[in-house]
């Protein structure tokens, strides 16, 4: 085995920032909409792509990928859900095998009182902290790890 290619010094210091970002983030917005609405940020995420939907139905396995999470996670999160009314899930009627989420009017009523905390806080911590080139940058760079992660996961 050769030796790793080490990071330089500018590569460590930008790698510890990512690191400290997805370590503290999701801690700061679960922490908010849990004060607030009573809800994690991954039942806010599943419960807002439920309502950005057409009709407030996805297919799990789309539902799963639009809030970057696995199938087995996301089921944990709709039986929570589900126990509070705010979904529902149901056999899909074009292919029997698959099962779609539901968004109830309760859930939607949930996540719209939510929504304005939400993008307060996410604007406060992340939008306002940089310039528009820079989240726009960071946008593009987000979607770059997020594809290389989906390759390792289908490898």
């Amino acid at each position: 085995m050769s030796e790793p290619l080490w990071l330089t010094r500018e590569e460590r210091s930008t790698w510890l920032a990512l690191t400290g970002l997805i370590t503290k983030l999701p801690g700061a917005l679960d922490a908010q909409l849990t004060r607030d609405a009573g809800l994690s940020f991954y039942e806010y995420m599943v419960l807002a792509m439920l309502a950005e939907s057409d009709d407030g139905v996805l297919r799990m396995s789309a539902l799963a990928e639009l809030t970057n999470g696995s199938l087995s996670r996301l089921s944990h999160v709709v039986q929570r859900l589900e126990r509070q009314e705010l979904v529902r899930r149901e056999t899909c009627a074009d292919d029997r095998r698959a099962t779609n989420a539901i968004l109830t009017d309760a859930g939607r009523s949930r996540v719209e009182s939510a929504a304005p905390g939400h993008v307060r806080h996410a604007r406060t911590l992340v939008v306002d902290a940089v310039s528009a080139e820079d989240l726009a940058t960071f946008g593009r760079v987000g979607e770059a790890i997020l594809d290389r992660v989906a390759d390792q996961r289908r490898n």
